[in-house]
């Protein structure tokens, strides 16, 4: 074997994905640009530029810049070619299905939005998922390169299903969305539950977070745990389940976390799902709020400390429309002060469509990741 050759390659390779990254970056350049940009010689970048045009991951796009007399030659621009393909970033939730394409350089070319029954059913809701992604491909008019799916749901580590457990508020049953998009995705299709990404969406907005719970309280309940920058999910993909944890009740006495919402008459009729209205609307009544946050505050605050306790995290971050709301977060903060080991407690910053940035954002790195990969393999 020439040991020339090998190092050659991994020349061509870095090269290929210092141009591509700055397309990326910059959308649209010159090969003068270009080598300026990468601190590459000319030849070097306009061998890398050839070879990336002729392989189809770099394209001509016609446009020329301005020569002439005094103004030196007139050079072409070169952008990522439209086939590279999109990301598909895809939330499934129980306001509905929301479908977005996003290309390599961050815009979000097409969304599509099908609303659900409640409450939901699998096949109802794979009808919506596929109409939601048909109606996103025809409007972005580029191939789906790769997929990132938000499930309101525990998502099974191993298959990418989402698993039934008891009193899931929005139960699909063993919907497995890979399984929906495999005809309309050429590639790796990633799924996770919505808190999950949420608590990546979060740590993403602050780069100093590397430790830390997300608890998410809204119709359901969730917890994220972020250990050195990464989501652990479990063996099975079902870690932070707490809807099923040991906590006070309104009486004091030791009760699941779940059926609080039923001692305390929060629950939507006939569903274990949270009914977030009418909960704020009694937290935040002036004269019998106090008991209901009180309940809440005693009963998250229980919950907390076995979070902590179990996963020693940095802060906890509270998220969802009831959990962030600042009277109720207020009321679990001054609850969690008696506990055994206090962390400081805060509100997400994150509070539209938190999950859905989560896997946009990851979305959006896998695509930029794979066209490069692509180049690569030239």
């Amino acid at each position: 074997m020439n040991p020339a050759k090998p190092s050659l390659e991994l020349l061509r390779s870095l090269t290929d994905e210092h141009v591509l990254t700055a397309l990326m970056r910059r959308r649209r350049m010159t090969r003068a640009e270009l080598a300026i940009e990468t601190g590459l010689s000319k030849p070097t970048m306009g061998e890398s530029v050839r070879r990336l045009t002729d392989a189809g991951v770099v394209a001509d796009t016609g446009e020329r810049s301005v020569g002439g007399r005094g103004r030196g030659r007139v050079a072409s621009y070169y952008a990522l070619a439209d086939d590279v393909g999109v990301a598909l970033a895809l939330s499934i939730a129980p306001e509905g299905i929301v479908a977005e394409c996003v290309d390599a350089y961050g815009d979000n070319l097409a969304r599509a939005e099908q609303k659900i029954d409640r409450p939901a059913q699998p096949d109802a809701v794979a009808v919506a998922v596929n109409a939601a992604v048909k109606r996103a491909g025809r409007q972005a008019a580029r191939p789906a390169r790769l997929a990132v799916v938000s499930a309101a749901g525990p998502v099974e580590r191993a298959t990418a299903r989402l698993i039934k457990v008891p009193d899931q508020h929005f139960p699909l049953g063993e919907l497995n969305p890979a399984d929906l998009l495999a005809s309309q995705v050429s590639g790796p299709i990633v799924v996770d539950n919505d808190v999950n990404w949420a608590a990546q969406a979060e740590r993403d907005h602050h780069h100093d977070l590397r430790d830390f719970a997300y608890v998410f309280l809204g119709e359901g309940l969730g917890c994220a745990v972020v250990s050195d920058g990464q989501i652990r999910q479990g063996y099975a993909g079902t870690a932070g389940e707490i809807s099923h944890l040991i906590t006070i009740g309104p009486d004091g006495r030791a009760t699941r976390l779940i059926d609080i919402f039923g001692d305390l008459d929060l629950r939507q009729t006939d569903s274990t799902a949270i009914d977030v209205d009418r909960l704020l609307t009694e937290a935040t009544d002036e004269q019998a709020g106090a008991v209901v946050r009180q309940a809440l505050g005693q009963a998250i605050s229980g919950v907390l400390a076995a979070i902590v306790a179990l996963t020693d995290p940095e802060t906890v971050i509270i998220g969802g429309p009831w959990g962030s709301h600042p009277v109720i977060l207020d009321a679990i903060t001054a609850a969690a002060t008696h506990l055994p080991r206090p962390v400081p407690i805060r509100a997400a910053e994150l509070t539209t469509e938190a999950s859905l940035v989560g896997a946009r954002i990851d979305a959006l790195a896998r695509l930029r990741k794979s066209i490069i990969t692509t180049a690569h393999e030239i």
